[in-house]
């Protein structure tokens, strides 16, 4: 058995038949239901609570995905503000015969760990322990200053109504 540090979590489910349209594609809903669930898996994991979404950033829809095919997410804490943390998640199909994987989907989620009262608490700073993770934590540092500037870029186009 490997161990998978706290900071990481995999998920990997069956695509069936409910799950999909008539042309045999897993409706864009389900794979966001699963997507937040791992996102909030491996952030309350990481921070010992409980956690709310705050948002959503970049969902990129690559490829479809089929019934019948294995689909794994791939969480991660790319990194921690105060109480915030940014999970991004990776999403492969796979052909269970041909075992042939397809990344089909990937994006950022920002969590919030809360107290039994849903106020905003602290969570653990990460230390990234290699060159991957320390990619990831400047690339998602960017990434917060992006939806710093988009939100005050919205606020002011709010303010001219």
């Amino acid at each position: 058995m490997t161990h998978t540090p706290n900071h990481e979590l995999s998920m990997t489910v069956l695509m069936t038949p409910d799950m999909a349209n008539f042309a045999g594609n897993v409706h864009g809903g389900t794979v966001l239901k699963f997507l937040d669930q791992v996102a909030y898996a491996c952030a309350s994991r990481y921070a010992a609570r409980y956690v709310v979404t705050v948002s959503v950033d970049q969902v990129m829809f690559l490829q479809p995905i089929h019934v019948g095919e294995l689909v794994t997410f791939l969480a991660s804490i790319n990194y921690t503000g105060t109480s915030s943390m940014e999970v991004g998640v990776k999403v492969l199909a796979e052909n269970i015969r041909s075992q042939q994987k397809r990344h089909v989907n990937s994006c950022f989620f920002t969590m919030v760990a809360v107290d039994d009262d849903r106020h905003p608490v602290a969570v653990p700073v990460l230390q990234p322990a290699n060159e991957r993770a320390k990619r990831r934590y400047e690339q998602a540092l960017l990434r917060k200053q992006l939806r710093l500037e988009l939100s005050s870029r919205l606020k002011a186009i709010k303010a001219m109504n």
